[in-house]
């Protein structure tokens, strides 16, 4: 095993962290590929599905994606019909979205994928662990990272 291949390499928790985020990405992909979708479109599907008629804007900050990104993730789902997407109706600025009928069917279809994938992980690495391993990313995605002026060096 190469030093680059073995786990730990970097004492960057980013790089570490975006390895392995690679990695489970390319493989919830795989076992969802069947559906047409990728992971990004499911959680996106799923999130749409769980928010009720959500603000574009409310999706974005619940997925911690910018606007433009959950524009450009959102273009394919509404091409295909999956998902629709409408003006708010006591605020025509806000842009709000739904799942379409083919889209609720759709993302039925890529939850019972998406399940295995979660099964093979967890077999690999331990249901506790998994529980663990997602507690323990929530807390990280919730952390305030703004760090004041004074403990900034220069």
């Amino acid at each position: 095993m190469t030093k680059t291949a073995m786990p730990g390499f970097s004492p960057c928790n980013n790089a570490t962290l975006r390895r392995a985020a690679r990695k489970l990405g390319r493989f919830y992909d795989d076992v969802i590929s069947p559906s047409g979708l990728k992971g990004t479109q499911f959680g996106l599907l799923y999130q749409i599905q769980v928010s009720d008629e959500p603000a574009m804007g409310t999706i974005a900050e619940a997925m911690v994606m910018d606007l433009s990104a959950l524009g450009h993730t959102l273009k394919p789902l509404i091409r295909d019909g999956f998902v629709e997407a409408f003006a708010d109706k006591d605020d025509r600025r806000v842009k709000r979205v739904r799942l379409t009928p083919q889209g609720v069917a759709k993302l039925e279809e890529a939850t019972k994928l998406w399940s295995i994938a979660q099964q093979r992980f967890e077999a690999m690495v331990g249901e506790q662990r998994a529980a663990d391993l997602r507690a323990m990313l929530d807390e990280v995605a919730a952390l305030d990272y703004e760090a004041p002026a004074a403990a900034l060096p220069g």
